[in-house]
């Protein structure tokens, strides 16, 4: 298998798997360089690489700038000069390249909790964006098809079975509109301390005190509850689920879009 062949193939597969990537491309070449256009590598989340786009400083300098795109999401043009280190150049070789950046993150994961009328408007809306939807209720008629037509996997019955079958990551978006304190009472725990990008919980700010007093009795710190938006959702004085499904789905994006450094 070419080197290419092989970074395109564990490209895939870090997509399948969930992975934050870059792909480093030569795109232009000129003069004496050590790797030539066409030439690839493969940036990781933790460092690691796969192939080469010349080694050295250089390439020491474009895996730092990747991963400041997997934290920004942008892709980047990268011009070297490899002539004089004396001003700054990352080698002598005389040549000159241009490498772009390609950041793949993982696909948004839209988690909703809870499957009444306004879980089945979130994750409806959550679909329209282009989220991942996943739907879970312990009510298991309602984590269906039949009631929400449109998610990528349907997890009825008990949320730690549910955690079981679909792991958070830093990419998925809590969602709970759940019918009750009791229930956000059990299930908050099992995702306080998970790397999820957001967690919001439905209710008034009286069902918020007294969850969180709940909470804080279960051995659960204010420390960890700080994390929760509760009430969830951007205030728009919603009152229908669809409303207040814009008001959830608003907050998610804004959180998404300007979390990252500029």
């Amino acid at each position: 298998m070419s080197d290419n062949l092989r970074i395109v193939t564990e490209l895939l597969a870090a997509q399948q798997a969930g992975e934050p990537v870059v792909l480093a491309t030569i795109i232009k070449s000129r003069g004496s360089v050590p790797r030539h256009s066409g030439s690839k590598m493969l940036i990781y989340g933790n460092g690691r690489t796969l192939g080469s786009v010349g080694g050295g400083e250089m390439e020491s300098r474009v895996v730092q700038e990747a991963l400041l795109a997997l934290k920004d999401g942008r892709t980047r043009l990268l011009p070297y000069s490899l002539v004089a280190p004396d001003r700054g150049d990352p080698g002598v070789c005389g040549g000159e390249v241009e490498v772009y950046l390609e950041p793949y993150a993982p696909q948004a994961t839209l988690l909703v909790v809870g499957c009444g009328h306004v879980g089945q408007a979130v994750a409806e809306l959550g679909h329209f964006l282009g989220y991942r939807v996943v739907v879970t209720d312990d009510r298991e008629t309602l984590a269906s098809p039949d009631v929400i037509p449109n998610a990528a996997a349907y997890l009825p019955g008990s949320f730690a079975d549910a955690l079981a079958q679909n792991p958070i990551n830093a990419s998925t978006f809590i969602v709970l509109v759940t019918r009750n304190v009791l229930v956000d009472r059990e299930i908050v725990p099992l995702i306080i301390h998970s790397p999820a990008a957001y967690i919001g919980m439905m209710g008034s700010s009286r069902r918020w005190a007294e969850t969180k007093r709940l909470l804080l009795e279960d051995g659960l710190t204010a420390e960890d509850l700080a994390r929760i938006q509760a009430p969830i959702g951007l205030e728009i004085a919603a009152e229908t689920p669809e409303e207040i499904a814009v008001s959830i789905m608003a907050q998610v994006i804004q959180l998404r879009r300007t979390a990252q450094p500029a």
